[in-house]
C-alpha cells in the first residue's frame, strides 16, 4: 500500500486505526527488545496481512515504550549508576566503578549519534530505502551468520563487572547497525557483548543499559518530528495505543530474554533470523510481497 506521509515524516500508523496499531503495538513490543529486528517485523507483517505498513516514525516513537520497559526491569541498576556516579563525582572519586561506566554509557553512545544524524535525511523518509525488504533480508541473515560466530567462539564467562572502556565502545559501534532495519539494535550489541566473552545474560544486561541513552534519544527525536509535522490529535492517540500496548509487551519481553539467557545459548534466534531472511527473499523474488 502506498505510504502515507505528514510533511515528509512516514505516518502510515495513523490510517492503521486502534485495533491494528494495538496488535502491531505487542508485536513491536516484544521484537524490540529481542534480538530479532522489531522494524523487520512491522515491515513483515503489515505486509503480510494486507495492511498499511506503519511507517519508520511509527517504530522509532515505539523506542518510548522499550524505555519504559528497560528502566522499569533494570531499575536498581539504573538508580546504582546515576546515584552512584552522582555520589562518586561529588567526592572527586573518579576511579569508582559506577562512575566510569555512566561515561562509558555516554561516549559508547557517540557512534550511533553520529550515525544517525548523518543518515537523518534517509532513516525516516517516506519509500527509505534502508527499510526495504530486501534489505532487512539480507541484515536478518547476515546477523543470524554474527550471532552465530559468537556463540560458537566466545568463552561466555565474563561478567559485566568487568568490563572496559574498549569492550563499551565496540558494543556501541556495533549498535550503529541497528540503523539498518533488519539489523536489530538489541541483536547488535547483544552479539558483540557475547563475542566479547560475556556470559549470556550479562551480555544482555550490557546491551541494555549500554542502549538506554540511545534509545531515549531515538523515541523522543521521534516524537518531535511528529510533533513538528502537525500529526493532529487523532493521531497521537493512535501512537498513544501503540506506545502503551508496547510498554507491557516489552517488559514481558526483557523478562522472558533475561530468565531464557540465564540458563540457554541464543541459538533459537540465530535460526529464527535466518529462516526469516531466506523466506523473505524468496517471498520478495517471486512476488508474493513487495
Amino acid at each position: 500500500m502506498a505510504e502515507v506521509c505528514t510533511q515528509g515524516v512516514d505516518t502510515g500508523f495513523v490510517a492503521l486505526g486502534y485495533g491494528k496499531v494495538a496488535i502491531l503495538g505487542v508485536i513491536q513490543g516484544i521484537t524490540e527488545l529481542l534480538p530479532i529486528s522489531s522494524t523487520a517485523h512491522m515491515r513483515v507483517v503489515p505486509a503480510i496481512l494486507g495492511w498499511q505498513d506503519p511507517g519508520s516514525a511509527f517504530s522509532a516513537a515505539m523506542q518510548m515504550a522499550a524505555l519504559a520497559a528497560v528502566v522499569s526491569y533494570f531499575w536498581g541498576d539504573m538508580r546504582g549508576i546515576v546515584f552512584g556516579s552522582i555520589a562518586a563525582a561529588a567526592r572527586r572519586d573518579f576511579d569508582n566503578w559506577h562512575f566510569r561506566f555512566a561515561c562509558w554509557i555516554v561516549l559508547a553512545t557517540i557512534p550511533i549519534v553520529i550515525g544517525g544524524l548523518a543518515l537523518s535525511g534517509v532513516l525516516n523518509q517516506c519509500g527509505s530505502p534502508l527499510r526495504s525488504l530486501p534489505v532487512i533480508a539480507i541484515s536478518s541473515i547476515v546477523m543470524a551468520a554474527l550471532l552465530a560466530l559468537a556463540e560458537l567462539r566466545a568463552r561466555h564467562t565474563r561478567t559485566i563487572d568487568h568490563v572496559s572502556l574498549k569492550d563499551a565502545m565496540l558494543v556501541g559501534c556495533a549498535q550503529v547497525g541497528a540503523l539498518i532495519a533488519g539489523v536489530s539494535r538489541s541483536g547488535s550489541t547483544l552479539t558483540a557483548a557475547l563475542a566479547l566473552g560475556l556470559k549470556r545474560d550479562e551480555a544482555a544486561r550490557f546491551s541494555f543499559l549500554l542502549g538506554v541513552p540511545a534509545i531515549a534519544l531515538a523515541g523522543l527525536k521521534e516524537v518531535y518530528e511528529l510533533y513538528k509535522a502537525h500529526l493532529d490529535g487523532h493521531g497521537w492517540s493512535v501512537l498513544a495505543v501503540g506506545i502503551v500496548m508496547g510498554s507491557i509487551s516489552s517488559f514481558a519481553a526483557v523478562w522472558g530474554l533475561m530468565r531464557y539467557l540465564e540458563k540457554f545459548s541464543s541459538w533459537p534466534f540465530v535460526i529464527y533470523r535466518a529462516v526469516m531472511g531466506v523466506l523473505l527473499l524468496g517471498a520478495f523474488a517471486v512476488g508474493w510481497v513487495s
